[in-house]
């Protein structure tokens, strides 16, 4: 992106130029020490935190003076009009093309199994919107579980005691292959579908032996790639896709989360200038309108630190055969 951005002058005639700092991860008390060193800084804007707990840590201290802190997980929900932005379409929006999906393939008897932790505990309520969108659809079997645990056998023979037709697995990281694994091992073989967090092609590789026969994962327009329908967003999967391909990056979910953020933030600069303040800066993304993005048109006045609705997101499925997510449905 800073290259994209530099070829065109920068901002202001100054180019961009990325300062990281290494939160280790999964240590949200890391990211309260980095964040309030940049504070320091006097910056107007934070880009990252990758995961909902290191958001939810690091966005009270940002509430009532800033700097932008623009998450890339999805699965926050600030306040409107606060100083934290939030990346991608929301888990609530994901779920509901989800169960929208499942609701119209005739599965209608779906089992959960999320982790205890903060993204299992978010996916919890969006897995209510996604039911409550879509009547009809209901819940035979909601099973949790620990990340740290190693087996969910007990949970997997419950749900396949109950008649479940589908399973949705939502959870990141290693956990998620503690899911898979233990679906294969179960001989639970229905559609099991998980977060977009887990689409990278490192995790596709590493569980390719024990994959569901289908996975379907609900992620905005970036994962439509070139069949996104013609338009201003098509246009923008372009510029990322060329972009990074000149790079030598395969785009996956790490990637997406970034992009649009990031020059959300850029474009505002542009227009408000280098130097301007945290205030003017929120305030700017905040009426951001007709923004097209790599996940879909933003519109901030509509879904307010956000820009993303359910009408962005569509669902997709792993092709063993192309190595790739394939759209099974519309945005």
């Amino acid at each position: 992106l800073e290259g994209v951005v530099n070829k065109k002058g920068g901002i202001a005639g100054r180019p961009v130029k990325f300062v990281y700092y290494d939160d280790e991860s999964t240590k949200p008390a890391v990211d309260v020490q980095l964040a309030n060193q940049i504070i320091a800084k006097k910056v107007s804007v934070i880009l990252g935190l990758s995961l909902v707990g290191s958001c939810n840590a690091v966005s009270p201290i940002v509430a009532k003076g800033g700097p932008v802190v623009y998450c890339f997980s999805p699965g926050i929900h600030p306040d409107a009009g606060s100083f934290t932005f939030t990346g991608s379409a929301s888990t609530i929006d994901l779920n509901k093309a989800l169960f929208k999906y499942f609701k119209a393939k005739g599965l209608t008897k779906i089992a959960t199994l999320t982790s205890s932790d903060a993204t299992g505990q978010d996916a919890d309520n969006a897995i209510k919107a996604g039911l409550t969108d879509n009547p009809g659809v209901t819940l035979v079997a909601q099973e949790h579980f620990n990340t740290t645990d190693v087996s969910v056998a007990a949970q997997i023979t419950r749900i396949k005691a109950s008649g479940a037709q589908a399973l949705v697995g939502w959870t990141t990281g290693g956990s998620v292959a503690t899911i898979f694994r233990g679906a294969a091992q179960g001989g639970l073989d229905i559609p099991i579908a998980t977060t977009d967090g887990n689409m990278t092609y490192a995790q596709m590789e590493q569980y390719a032996s024990f994959l569901p026969k289908e996975l379907l994962i609900p992620a905005p327009q970036w994962a439509a790639g070139a069949s996104a329908p013609a338009g201003p967003v098509q246009d923008a999967i372009k510029t990322y896709d060329d972009a990074l391909a000149a790079a030598g990056i395969k785009p996956d979910i790490g990637a997406s989360l970034a992009w649009d953020p990031a020059l959300i933030v850029i474009t505002a600069l542009q227009k408000l200038g280098p130097d301007a303040t945290a205030e003017q800066l929120r305030s700017a993304i905040a009426g951001l309108t007709g923004f097209a993005g790599v996940n879909g048109m933003y519109d901030f006045t509509k879904t307010p630190q956000r820009g993303l609705n359910s009408s962005q997101a569509l669902v997709t499925h792993w092709d063993a055969t192309k190595k790739t997510w394939v759209p099974v449905s519309a945005p």
